[in-house]
């Protein structure tokens, strides 16, 4: 029994350093463990890797996909269904290209640049056709974007982005079969009555039973991952959707939201990304640095190409044309997942998950980089008073990745 609790205490020192890290360099807290995963799997190399760490450890790979189910969900608790009202012209088109161009221009770029085989390809370009939520919103925040019709727009439009990927994962690497037909009706079915008994819960026993919402979050959230296993398809999935749903409900309770983006962020995502880094292999990397030069020009130069011309039509200032397309050019969580999804379904070899994985993380610096420091739309920033007002929002979430 002791086994269990040193490597959980091995990883959960390892997400210790990577907060600390993430705090001094302000970056999203995921980025740097899936850095401090990397690095660590390259020191116990000589002693046998990911092995070595117990990144294959059946309760550790638990863990780590309860994490991405619950940082899913919540993922898509944040959507502000007033914004998706009031722009939704903006966020349905922005959001839409900013999936397609990157999905099917990554795609011809792993076929026929790097010669890929189809299904590699087909999932290379699902995963490079994200747009980092956390990144962005993180940004938002940090410069006070996120109380501005700019800034929501930018957020709208990710998650739109993001459902595409979402949906892309799931028609493309899912088996049809009988089992994909009963998912999908009881998926209906059960995401239908999910708002009024999760509202009828809240109402009666909200007040009365210890975090009894946190608890039917997590029985509805793990009973759909089972479903969605059973079928063939990605417990994160049906997680994505089911945030969404509960958004309104979750905007009117922020504090629920913390404390359960704590217990994600806290304790369960940690496992999920440095797990992800270990699984990354060095020495792929250093063999062909070409390809994943050529796979994160192709993620970044498709979103720009793409999504700059859509983006004119709704801003003319050219500071705030390029702002908006370099942060929807960003990618982290989503394009992990499904890294992780291809690479352990065999659908790539661990070889092109590091790339991927590679081409993933250099995203989400990269462009933010560039956007903040060469075409930060001053004009747009709110005013010290405005910025001094508490977001009404969810805070924080860069400390999701």
């Amino acid at each position: 029994m002791e086994q269990p609790f040193a490597i959980a205490t091995l990883w959960l020192g390892l997400a210790v350093v990577a907060a600390v890290v993430a705090y001094h360099l302000r970056i999203s807290i995921a980025l740097v463990e899936i850095c401090i995963g990397v690095a660590a799997a390259a020191v116990a190399a000589p002693w046998g890797g990911p092995e070595a760490l117990g990144a294959n450890l059946e309760w550790l790979r638990f863990l780590a996909s309860s994490g991405a189910v619950l940082l899913t969900f919540l993922a898509g608790a944040e959507l502000d269904p007033a914004v998706i009202r009031v722009k939704w012209k903006e966020v349905s088109l922005v959001g839409l290209v900013g999936f397609l161009a990157p999905f099917l221009g990554c795609t011809a770029v792993a076929r026929f640049l790097l010669g890929w085989d189809a299904q590699a390809s087909w999932l290379g370009g699902v995963a490079l056709s994200t747009t980092s939520m956390a990144v962005v919103y993180a940004v938002m925040l940090e410069t006070g974007f996120n109380k501005t019709e700019f800034g929501k727009g930018i957020l709208g439009a990710c998650f739109v982005n993001d459902l595409g990927t979402v949906i892309a994962l799931g028609l493309l690497f899912a088996p049809f079969t009988y089992k994909t037909l009963v998912f999908l009706a009881a998926s209906v079915v059960l995401l239908a009555a999910l708002p009024a008994t999760t509202a009828w819960l809240t109402r009666f026993y909200a007040n009365r039973t210890a975090a009894i919402r946190t608890k039917w979050v997590a029985f509805v959230l793990f009973g759909f991952g089972a479903l969605a296993l059973w079928s063939g398809s990605e417990a994160v999935l049906p997680a994505y959707i089911a945030g969404m749903v509960l958004a309104g409900s979750a905007a009117r309770d922020i504090f629920w939201v913390r404390r359960l983006r704590t217990l994600t962020v806290g304790f369960l995502t940690p496992f999920y990304f440095l797990r992800a880094g270990t699984l990354v292999s060095l020495s792929a990397l250093a063999a062909a640095p070409l390809v994943f030069a050529v796979l994160l020009a192709g993620k970044v130069a498709s979103k720009i190409f793409g999504l700059y011309p859509f983006i004119a039509l709704f801003r003319k200032e050219r500071n705030e044309r390029w702002y908006y397309t370099l942060l929807m050019s960003t990618g982290l969580t989503f394009g992990t997942i499904s890294a992780i999804y291809g690479y352990s379904h065999g659908i790539v070899t661990r070889e092109q998950y590091s790339f991927l994985v590679a081409a993933v993380i250099a995203s989400a610096v990269v462009p933010t980089l560039i956007a903040g420091i060469a075409f930060l739309p001053r004009h747009l920033l709110p005013s010290p008073a405005q910025a001094d007002v508490p977001a009404t929002r969810n805070g924080g979430l860069n400390e999701e990745g």
